[in-house]
């Protein structure tokens, strides 16, 4: 794809239509023994070419692959082409590079694929599962546990357990089969289209996705969850997955914030419109990962749902879900606003206004380095520093005190329309509000 601050991540020449993901998974076995679980994986990808295409890639990190085929036809392995070398006929082969970050699985299909054709690529695939970690050395993808897996794959770490074309841009449809052993629960995004079926000690779970999403968003984390079904006023299903293993007190805080997600529902409908998917809920693991992430209509939570962090995450579904980043570099779009969302629920619920909130980071001395970074580029190991966050939300205070509520509000719900199920970036963000408000907003967004 391209993308400045990952560019090996996501592929060019295609758009993917739908990942149908049939994985069945061995969780390691119980202490003193190696956090190590077993992942054996067929992904049959949809796609349509949007150029000629000798050959494609997809990404794929730390599995092996056993077999390819395209529209049907077995695909032949060879080894990877000396440096000038080229390959003759249908071949495809496995680059990995860790330390340039560089994971590809090259297809070159025969026939080749034509522009504006559609393909079904079929890939079996495994291998052992770990703990990965992203460039800074936090956990994300398949993050392996002691009884299943934590799945959590911001910003590219999804392709540690599928092939993907691993970037926010190429949004797809996803269908699940996941296999665990009897008494695991496997949880995905969107809902259950049939009950999971269990058989000879395995249980197969069942989930479909019919909203497109960026790759990042999907999960297929796997535990000890007691899995609680509800519905909001206006009948939105809340599929909520919590583990059995919580303590007594982050049981408790989990279950009182999860009951006020129809409420905070409700609140971001009145300033947002319409939720945007057709299902929301939480997956809370017991694992010590340590944070929590967006996974479409399924947000997890490391060790307890907080009610800020509920509010955070719901509104990610608008912001970053929904509508996401074009660029990494514009993930203050996503942060900024799950930040300020806080700020608006804790207002609504009895706490700080968003005035106040605003203030409380406005009182951060002038000279301190909380102001240096640039949080529309704030650099691939930057991502998630506090300033993206609290300095994004509070340009989006700012924002709204300058050109007024009404306004603020309605470039809000256009920038939701005008970019729902697609992306856009910081460009394009201020020229809704600029349209919308009738005001030059080029000094405004250069400060802050």
């Amino acid at each position: 794809m391209g993308d400045p601050y990952f560019p090996y991540a996501g592929n060019g020449g295609y758009d993917v239509q739908h990942y149908d993901l049939d994985l069945t998974y061995t969780p390691p076995d119980a202490a003193p023994a190696p956090i190590i679980g077993q992942l054996e994986g067929v992904a049959t990808i949809e796609l349509v070419a949007t150029e000629d295409l000798d050959r494609f890639n997809l990404d794929l990190r730390g599995m092996d692959v056993q077999s390819v085929t395209v529209n049907g036809k077995q695909v032949p392995e060879v080894a990877p082409p000396a440096a000038g070398q080229e390959v003759d006929g249908r071949a495809y082969w496995h680059v990995q590079d860790a330390d340039a970050r560089v994971w590809e699985l090259t297809i070159q299909p025969r026939p080749k694929l034509k522009a504006g054709r559609s393909a079904t690529v079929v890939i079996a695939y495994g291998g052992e599962t770990t703990r990965p970690t992203d460039i800074e050395g936090a956990l994300y993808g398949w993050v392996t546990t002691r009884d299943g897996a934590m799945v959590v794959g911001e910003p590219e770490g999804n392709m540690t357990w599928y092939p993907v074309s691993d970037h926010p841009t190429d949004k797809a449809t996803y269908s699940f089969e996941i296999t665990v052993p009897e008494g695991k629960a496997a949880v995905a995004n969107g809902l259950q289209p049939r009950r999971p079926k269990t058989r000879g000690g395995w249980t197969t779970w069942y989930w479909d996705a019919p909203d497109p999403q960026a790759s990042y968003l999907a999960t297929a984390s796997v535990g000890d969850f007691e899995l609680r079904h509800s519905r909001t006023n206006d009948g939105l299903p809340i599929v909520d997955a919590v583990d059995r293993d919580l303590t007594d007190a982050q049981r408790a805080t989990t279950d009182a914030s999860l009951a006020l997600q129809p409420e905070m529902i409700d609140l971001f409908e009145s300033y947002f419109g319409r939720y945007p998917f057709n299902s929301f809920g939480a997956i809370v693991d017991d694992d010590s990962v340590g944070y929590a992430l967006e996974t479409q209509t399924r947000p997890v939570y490391s060790r307890q749902a907080s009610e800020g962090t509920v509010a955070h995450e719901l509104v990610h579904q608008w912001f970053g879900n929904a509508v996401s980043p074009s660029r990494w570099q514009d993930i203050w779009l996503n942060e900024g606003w799950a930040t300020y969302a806080e700020w608006l629920w804790s207002e609504e619920s009895g706490g700080d206004s968003a005035q106040t909130s605003f203030e409380g980071i406005m009182a951060i001395p002038a000279d301190d380095d909380f102001w240096d970074l640039a949080i529309a580029d704030p650099g691939p190991f930057g991502l998630f520093l506090g300033g993206v966050y609290d300095r994004g939300a509070a340009t989006l205070h700012a924002l709204r005190v300058k050109v007024g509520d009404e306004a603020f509000f309605a470039a809000s719900q256009e920038w939701l329309v005008r970019y729902d199920d697609s992306t856009g970036t910081t460009e394009d963000f201020e020229a809704v509000f600029e349209e919308v408000s009738g005001q030059d907003l080029d000094a405004f967004f250069d400060v802050w």
